[in-house]
């Protein structure tokens, strides 16, 4: 186990012991034989291929409940509390109903003011509003707007072919570790998490994978769920995303739009290295994930265990 994990590792067991939210079984003394150490400690909470929980809509094709995941401490993420999804401006009647059924009562919008107003703001049911939180995208959104109205080939591919596109996204990724009001937002959002008095949450982009994606991914890291599980739900979105994302490209490529609509497969997709950006960045700048957890973003040992009281049964 590297250093920074035994670091996570240890500030998560010392929050969770701070709300008493370890499982009875971790206090337990290892019966006659057990092996002992930290690759028997590893292979003890070895968490199964837990199913990841869609929420089937007809006007959004990403939508989470970011609940059932096992932990490092044998705890399990509890479910019904926090939802991730794409933009839900596209939401039908029937969309609305089952929506009305998570008891939401709070959706944070990391959209920027462009976005909402292309693709409209969030269809709701009655009652809820979103909370609008932008989150940056270094301007990839009006990018894209203006390579796709101009129509034309030679353009599009200066602006994304290459490399570029993928390039794009690094950066963006990066910039959700070095911008403070990038970082801000995304504290927030975690601290309303750990708070008790809140009902179920649920955030999203536009198409809820890259914004979400660093935000479901920090959230699960914090509540010590595996590294590997928690970037298995970060890939996961390629997959929900993948025959809704065709239609668009072939739509483009019928218009006349786009003459190689594949160029914009690098933007559609979640992949490792965008988020080895991140987390690469979140090493040179704090040292590992837990110093972005608290000198990134701010979050105190209380707010961590609070985070793990609400979040981990």
């Amino acid at each position: 186990m590297s250093r920074a994990r035994i670091r996570l590792a240890t500030a998560v067991l010392a929050a969770a012991l701070a709300a008493g939210t370890l499982p009875a079984a971790a206090y337990a003394a290892p019966s006659p034989g057990a092996a002992t150490g930290t690759a028997a400690s590893a292979e003890r909470y070895r968490p199964s291929a837990e199913t990841i929980r869609q929420i089937p809509l007809q006007g959004a094709v990403n939508v989470r409940d970011l609940g059932g995941y096992r932990t490092w401490t044998g705890g399990q993420v509890r479910q019904g509390l926090v939802y991730r999804s794409d933009a839900l401006g596209r939401s039908t009647p029937a969309d609305l109903t089952t929506v009305s059924g998570l008891g939401l009562r709070k959706v944070v919008d990391f959209r920027i003011p462009m976005e909402v107003q292309y693709d409209g703001a969030d269809k709701l049911p009655a009652g809820l509003v979103s909370t609008a939180r932008p989150v940056s995208d270094l301007g990839l959104y009006a990018t894209l707007v203006g390579a796709i109205a101009g129509g034309d080939p030679a353009t599009q591919e200066q602006m994304l072919g290459g490399g570029r596109a993928e390039a794009y996204m690094r950066d963006i990724y990066r910039t959700f570790v070095t911008s403070p009001e990038n970082r801000a937002q995304f504290a927030t959002t975690l601290r309303e998490i750990a708070d008790g008095g809140q009902g179920p949450l649920l955030y999203h982009c536009t198409s809820g994978k890259d914004r979400t994606g660093w935000m479901s991914y920090v959230l699960l890291r914090a509540l010590a769920v595996p590294e590997d599980t928690a970037e298995r739900d970060y890939l996961a979105s390629n997959t929900f995303r993948a025959a809704y994302d065709a239609q668009v490209r072939a739509g483009l490529k019928q218009s006349g739009r786009m003459q190689n609509p594949d160029l914009l497969i690098p933007l559609q997709e979640v992949r490792p290295d965008y988020l080895a950006a991140a987390t690469a960045r979140m090493e040179a700048d704090y040292g590992g994930f837990y110093g972005y957890l608290t000198d990134g973003l701010g979050l105190d040992l209380r707010t961590l265990a609070k985070l793990q009281a609400r979040m981990v049964r």
